[in-house]
């Protein structure tokens, strides 16, 4: 794998590699010193042209903890304001030496562009509304290590503002791919303006899939992205769509709640469901850490130890 920039870079057996190698550095990141020397000598840049909390802090950890060197490019303090363009700004980092970039920008497909600029493995940490599929390992991840038997058969509810949504994509092609029955559940003016070639079906009432469902996905309400009103308000949205702990009773007993974060609590979830025992959400966080060590390990293994 030279770059890892969408989820159909992988299929089934990459995935499960990947998930495999996942395994062995969260026992790694529960050492009482959580580092191993896999990527000395190698140096890692965060890229990021959008705010981030748990996905820069996750990979920049997780290149320490495989003792490479990181780099860390902040926007508001970068030539990027005097008007340099993208490919300037990335092939000026290459020339200082290094071995990956992780990427997350605004516009979709930047990633790629910059995969076709630099010779570094480039690492695509959200682009746009298009991918985040390293969000997509941590979660199957998670999935994963709840349900030893796997994702086949597993039916999974994505709920919420799938329309501006990079991990709804990702996570759809990362479901499936591992045998899960993916539904999306949203208004129609939440959903993207074609499905065509997602492997899903579609559901407008959440009330309708609780009973029949092992994992409620939820999906962060993205008003930063949204340029219209697409739904009449947030209290409206709760209403229809929300996760309070009256919708959560309904959901089988064995019933999953995820979430990627940042959540708004008391819009797509309540603090009740977020913080009880059926929420994953964070053993997605702790699990991120590893998922991108095995990512950075994969792309830039130098023959180091894995563990």
């Amino acid at each position: 794998m030279r770059h890892l920039l969408s989820i159909d870079d992988l299929d089934r057996t990459g995935l499960e590699q990947l998930l495999d190698l996942s395994e062995r550095f969260i026992e790694v990141t529960h050492r009482d010193i959580p580092k191993v020397p896999a990527l000395r000598g190698k140096t890692v840049v965060s890229l990021f042209y959008e705010d981030s909390t748990r996905t820069r802090l996750s990979f920049e950890t997780a290149a320490k903890r495989l003792s490479a060197d990181t780099m860390t490019f902040t926007v508001g303090s970068s030539s990027v304001k005097k008007g340099e363009s993208l490919r300037d700004t990335v092939q000026t980092i290459e020339a200082m030496g290094i071995d990956a970039v992780v990427v997350r920008h605004g516009s979709a497909g930047a990633p790629k562009r910059i995969s076709e600029w630099i010779d570094a493995a480039i690492v695509n940490a959200g682009d746009g509304c298009h991918e985040h599929p390293t969000q997509a390992l941590l979660d199957v991840l998670t999935l994963r290590r709840r349900r030893p038997s796997g994702l086949d058969g597993c039916r999974i509810a994505i709920v919420g503002d799938v329309r501006h949504s990079r991990v709804a994509r990702s996570d759809v092609l990362a479901f499936s791919a591992l045998g899960a029955e993916v539904t999306l559940v949203a208004p129609p003016t939440l959903l993207p303006e074609s499905l065509e070639g997602w492997p899903v079906s579609v559901c407008y009432d959440l009330d309708e899939v609780l009973p029949n469902i092992d994992v409620l996905y939820l999906l962060r309400i993205q008003l930063e992205r949204q340029h219209e009103a697409l739904f009449p308000s947030l209290r409206e949205y709760t209403s229809r769509y929300g996760l309070t702990a009256a919708r959560a009773a309904r959901l089988p007993a064995d019933a999953l709640v995820m979430h990627p974060g940042p959540m708004n609590r008391g819009v797509e979830i309540s603090a009740e469901v977020a913080d009880g025992p059926v929420s994953l959400i964070a053993e997605q966080v702790a699990n991120g850490v590893a998922v991108r060590m095995a990512v950075l390990y994969t792309l830039l293994g130098s023959g180091g130890p894995v563990a």
